[in-house]
């Protein structure tokens, strides 16, 4: 008996000993500087969420018993009713042309591939007043539309466009393309051998695509339609000028009108709640299944080509949510340009291009710099510490920016406050608000929004890379730094640019973060062009808006040209 017992006392040290040497192996073995450094890099940017969940423990203010007691319940039910009509509407718009110009060949085509991505160039709030600007009760459309239909009046027409519903359209007209990029890259990689099987067992083409292709495609359909309901949630500008509370408009109302911080972390809380909800949802969908969508046996497909009227039916499918969601928001903002003159191009709009530039810049190079540490530190000790800490590190990317800002003035203030302690004992010196009142907290917040915007990239240009050539580099004693700038840093020149220019352009369209956070009379593009369309002074909005919209189309235009390159070949 004692010799049984003293074997397994034995197995039981042996095991934990194997157990803490793993342990060790994976975790400690792997603590190097470099990693120490992603690690609190990867620290930084949970901090903002860190705050938050903090805020929510604490004790409830006065003003926030009377919000959840008055419109909470409103900002939930507004929010749910925008995700439920902006997806419906956004699945329905975006994966009916991205099967049309996979699988059929048909007037208009080759040009409705990449075109139909442009939409994603416009914000949203841009979207909603350029499409309030058109339907005016003095303007030329409302006006043919009660001719065209005697019994409609304009103040009709005028008010289902403000309206939630109005709302779920100007933002499923730019966020679709979500759907279709990811829907139609899906359709490209599914083997024609498939297809062609389900229309030989008698499947017509409406049942192939229900039956067939989209259930084959429906973890990639999911993902798309995660990313248009989170855009939905971080929504502001939009729902704002239309009259729709929600979530981010509350927040904005519990912080500058009501000043009270407590309650709009407690709203930042519950919406972070529904982010999460989202996340594990998209997750959960898809389980343990696996889904196959023929790649194994790939034979691409010559598309059919449309005949008669179906083909024209086609042109049209495709054709409205481009020109719905681009072509008329575009051409009546360089209209409204044309009336603003060149007197919108003074020496303020030239301080606008300065503010934003300069912002979008410095945010996407501490962007791009921090995800090149923590990618580097994860592919020299790629330790599953490393790898939660990546994960863990894009989080900021899924968070609505009026959540982030909040959860970053929090921490600022903090310091400020010890930082004027500081030096108003040692030196008599007071700073007052230096880092939160400043542009170091707001470019920090862009940094933990779109930190994730930069990491994928660099993430997938390090797996393309050779690991030999490390090894190689650090065998003739070569130090990691020196490795990284001699040997990774050339072969990924393309790839940093580009997560560069991604997160450079998402700053410059940013607006609820930069609305909390921009220091005093501190302006740029986005809140120039969103001031001014509140303000009813449309034309002059519309020089900034459309200066945004072109420096969002290089992004999209790059992102097509990747998607594009496995299209199939036409008959």
């Amino acid at each position: 008996m004692a010799n049984t017992v003293g074997t397994k006392a034995r197995s039981v040290s042996d095991a934990l000993r194997a157990f803490r040497h793993q342990w060790r192996g994976d975790f400690r073995g792997g603590l190097t500087w470099w990693s120490i450094s992603a690690l609190i890099a990867v620290a930084l940017t949970v901090l903002p969420l860190g705050a938050i969940l903090l805020g929510m423990l604490g004790s409830g203010s006065e003003m926030w018993g009377h919000l959840a007691e008055t419109v909470l319940l409103v900002y939930v039910g507004n929010s749910i009713v925008l995700m439920l009509g902006v997806g419906v509407l956004s699945l329905v718009i975006g994966l009916a042309p991205a099967w049309l110009v996979s699988v059929y060949d048909f007037p208009g085509r080759r040009t409705f591939e990449w075109a139909l991505v442009l939409p994603l160039a416009i914000p949203t709030y841009i979207i909603a007043y350029t499409y309030a600007g058109i339907f005016e009760y003095d303007s030329l459309l409302p006006s043919a539309l009660s001719t065209i239909w005697p019994g409609m009046e304009v103040w009709r027409i005028r008010s289902a466009v403000m309206s939630r519903e109005g709302a779920m359209v100007m933002m499923a007209l730019v966020l679709y393309p979500y759907v279709y990029v990811i829907a139609r890259a899906s359709f490209l990689r599914q083997s024609s051998t498939v297809l062609e099987m389900a229309r030989t067992l008698g499947r017509g083409p409406w049942d192939t695509f229900l039956r067939v292709a989209l259930p084959m495609s429906r973890p990639a359909v999911a993902g798309g339609l995660t990313l248009v309901l989170m855009e939905v949630l971080n929504e502001y500008g939009a729902v704002r000028y239309f009259g729709v509370p929600t979530f981010t408009t509350g927040i904005f109302r519990a912080w500058f009108p009501l000043n009270d911080p407590i309650a709009a972390m407690r709203l930042s809380g519950i919406l972070l709640l529904f982010v999460f909800t989202l996340i594990i949802f998209e997750r959960m969908q898809r389980g343990r299944a696996r889904f196959d969508d023929g790649t194994r046996g790939y034979r691409p497909a010559v598309r059919q080509k449309l005949g008669g009227g179906g083909r024209w039916v086609a042109t049209v499918v495709c054709l409205l949510p481009l020109a719905l969601g681009f072509l008329v928001p575009v051409s009546q903002l360089v209209a409204w340009a044309g009336d603003a003159g060149s007197g919108a191009l003074d020496a303020r709009f030239l301080r606008l291009i300065l503010n934003s530039f300069s912002l979008a810049l410095a945010a996407a190079f501490i962007a791009v710099s921090g995800a090149l540490l923590i990618g580097y530190a994860a592919r020299l000790s790629p330790t599953p510490l490393l790898r939660l800490a990546s994960k863990v590190s894009v989080l900021g990317y899924s968070i609505p920016g009026a959540v982030v800002a909040v959860g970053v003035f929090g921490p600022f203030v903090w310091m400020d406050r010890r930082l004027n302690a500081f030096m108003t004992a040692a030196f008599d010196t007071p700073t007052g608000l230096l880092l939160s009142g400043g542009l170091a907290a707001l470019i920090f917040a862009y940094v933990v929004r779109f930190l994730a915007v930069a990491l994928n990239p660099i993430e997938s240009g390090f797996k393309r890379l050779c690991g030999n050539l490390d090894d190689t580099s650090r065998s003739l004693g070569v130090p990691p730094l020196k490795t990284l700038w001699k040997v990774d840093l050339p072969l990924l020149r393309g790839t940093l640019i580009s997560a560069g220019l991604l997160v450079f352009v998402d700053v410059l369209k940013e607006l609820p973060l930069t609305l909390i956070l921009r220091p005093f009379n501190f302006d740029t593009l986005a809140t120039h062009a969103f001031q001014l369309a509140t303000d009813e002074q449309l034309a002059r909005s519309a020089v900034p808006a459309l200066l945004i919209i072109v420096v969002g189309l290089v992004p999209v235009i790059v992102l097509n040209k990747l998607i594009g390159g496995g299209g199939r070949e036409s008959s």
